[in-house]
């Protein structure tokens, strides 16, 4: 499972390993957004492309624009919003064409997620202590690789915390990501994931480091006492760290629809979430969901992912992601 990670490739499997991923990076940012968000431009751009294309704005047409919202993850707090919304911009601008109706909605999904677009500051703090959460599979180990790279290229030193104890893959994975980004991560083959936290923090602040990268163990919404064990690390990182963690990371899977949306409320709730990092946008997910998280719970989304290569993370962007939608 980690040979990716292995150094004692043959130049072979190597070359065929990494050629997709090499081939990724030289494609631009836009490019890989675009691919990423496929699923939802060619459901958006086949069924919208009917709609606009000339007549009366009208309340089959509304009730149209409705159904290709929802059944694009948009979901019905936001659907409706947007709808609202876009009727009052009909009104405003005295539209009568539905082919003028794409550019109306396209300024309202802008001025939906762009209260989202908010980038991450690590400069405020040293160490700037970063709590990583969210349920088994959503990629957080894979984030945490992806976030140590762009950490290291704005010139900043990293240590990784290996809290998800429960899991020996996890650690595993992450102590991988660690050899590749050559920095330094602290594990235990088992124990308290608090204590592990609580022993990077410290090992941080001796050594000057800037970020702390720190890996918790998944937890389903549903798992009332496992969400209990991860507000426990969040109050002993406070305490090796008093006003840490700076920032609370809930990593969502962009393919679990609007189920991504019921996790931002349950670990919102639970630990008071600073930021959302929607992973997984890969051509298979329904990017729509992201609207439904900006109604439901507005809170920034720092990161997207949109692939396997390490240079796949990057910085939310309100404008890049509409465009994305509908070019």
């Amino acid at each position: 499972m980690f040979d990716f990670f292995k150094k004692d490739k043959t130049p072979e499997a190597k070359t065929k390993a990494e050629a997709p991923a090499e081939a990724a990076s030289k494609a631009s940012w836009a490019e890989r957004l675009k691919q990423g968000l496929s699923r939802t431009r060619s459901q958006l751009g086949n069924q919208l492309a009917s709609l606009f294309g000339g007549g009366k704005i009208d309340t089959d047409v509304y009730e149209e624009l409705e159904t290709i919202l929802l059944t694009s993850d948009v979901g019905i707090s936001a659907t409706q919003a947007l709808l609202d919304d876009i009727k009052q911009r009909v009104a405003r601008q005295a539209l009568s064409d539905t082919s003028q109706l794409k550019a109306a909605l396209k300024e309202s999904l802008m001025a939906l997620l762009a209260p989202l677009e908010k980038p991450l500051n690590t400069s405020e703090h040293q160490p700037f202590v970063i709590m990583l959460t969210g349920v088994n599979g959503a990629g957080k180990t894979t984030t945490i690789g992806k976030l140590t790279h762009l950490f290291q290229a704005e010139g900043k030193s990293v240590l990784i915390a290996a809290g998800d104890t429960f899991r020996a893959a996890a650690r595993e994975q992450l102590q991988a990501w660690g050899e590749r980004n050559d920095v330094h991560v602290v594990a235990s083959e088992g124990g308290d994931a608090a204590a592990v936290i609580f022993d990077a923090i410290n090992s941080a602040k001796a050594k000057g480091i800037d970020v702390v990268l720190a890996d918790t163990a998944g937890r389903l919404p549903t798992q009332l006492n496992l969400m209990e064990e991860i507000s426990k690390v969040k109050r002993v990182i406070n305490k090796a760290l008093p006003g840490a963690p700076h920032e609370v990371l809930l990593v969502l899977d962009a393919n679990t629809g609007q189920n991504a949306v019921m996790q931002v409320k349950a670990f919102d709730d639970a630990l008071g979430v600073t930021g959302l990092v929607l992973s997984k946008l890969d051509g298979t997910a329904k990017g729509g969901v992201i609207a439904a998280i900006a109604q439901t719970r507005p809170i920034p989304v720092r990161f997207i992912g949109v692939g396997e290569s390490i240079e796949d993370l990057r910085p939310f962007k309100a404008s890049e992601f509409v465009e994305a939608l509908f070019e």
